[in-house]
């Protein structure tokens, strides 16, 4: 055996250790690993989601268009990938949940879905034979988050979607609202009410639930799921036809998906924003909102002032 001098022997044995650990080390920059994900805990039980979801409200209302629900389950397929959780739907999205379930079934029922759907009755004796179906057609054994949709017989309802949690068949309760409609009867059941979640509209230009919704959600220990984030796409069409400011990039925004949704999910009450779409490019970008820096009180300032005066 070939015999070296003790310094060639150090020098041998520093170039082996130093080539180990730079086998674990981060990837260099263009190879960069993802970003982790940004998450907040549900305040009632401490249950990380990550702050982008994803809604189907019209965008998953394909009926039996075989492209169409190939389409949304591709879209479903990415948002899995990139680490979303909460998929949001209800019996008034038409064929939504039928379109979601039938998804889920071909991925393989992921483990890592949070699955939030809602009662839509008047009538407070048929909702559970309403969120009954709603089960069925999403293949759940049971639902995490059953939502009164729009405060619709929630009198009726409340009683029975606690009572369904307090059995083990329903992991969070909550109430939903849109378009800035009822505030202050919102406000009064989630002061009155032990609610999990709230869902409202909370954007960029929407941005009433500052004042009183989201505070008390605060205080309430409430969760709250933030829709039409892009005002069903108004708001999105609208701020492309301008060129993303520059200093967008000091917030990790590569487009205005991610600078309209970091503005939604920087505040502290959010829990998740839930745009909708059936685009898969679409879905990669919102998930991009999940991951990097957000904007602190200054930038909000700006982000709001440049918006404005599109």
């Amino acid at each position: 055996m070939k015999k070296y001098p003790s310094c060639r022997r150090r020098q041998l044995l520093q170039s082996i250790l130093a080539l180990g650990a730079a086998c674990l080390l981060p990837a260099r920059a263009g190879m960069a690993q993802p970003r982790a994900l940004l998450t907040r805990p549900i305040p009632s039980s401490g249950e990380a989601l990550p702050v982008v979801g994803l809604g189907s409200w019209i965008t998953f209302n394909v009926g039996n268009d075989r492209d169409a629900r190939a389409a949304c389950m591709e879209v479903m397929r990415h948002f899995f990938a990139a680490g979303g959780r909460l998929i949001d739907s209800s019996p008034m999205y038409g064929s939504a949940q039928e379109v979601i379930g039938d998804g889920l079934q071909k991925l393989g029922k992921p483990a890592r879905l949070f699955s939030a759907a809602k009662v839509w009755i008047g009538s407070g004796a048929r909702g559970p034979q309403q969120i009954e179906a709603s089960r069925r057609l999403w293949g759940s054994a049971q639902f995490d988050l059953l939502q009164v949709h729009n405060l619709l017989a929630w009198e009726e309802h409340l009683p029975t979607l606690f009572t369904m949690k307090q059995a083990g068949r329903l992991r969070y309760v909550g109430i939903t609202t849109s378009e800035g409609r009822r505030h202050a009867e919102f406000a009064r059941i989630m002061q009155s009410q032990p609610l999990d979640f709230v869902q409202v509209t909370y954007n960029i230009l929407d941005r009433e639930v500052e004042n009183r919704i989201l505070p008390l959600a605060r205080e309430r220990g409430i969760a709250v799921i933030a829709n039409r984030p892009f005002r069903q796409g108004v708001l999105i069409d609208a701020v492309s036809r301008h060129p993303l400011p520059p200093w967008a990039a000091e917030i990790d925004c590569a487009n205005w998906a991610q600078f309209l949704l970091k503005f939604i999910v920087s505040h502290p009450a959010i829990t998740c924003a839930i745009p909708a779409t059936s685009n898969v490019a679409h879905v990669r970008e919102n998930m991009g909102a999940a991951s990097g820096r957000l904007p602190d009180a200054a930038m909000l300032r700006r982000m709001i002032a440049h918006v404005e005066k599109l």
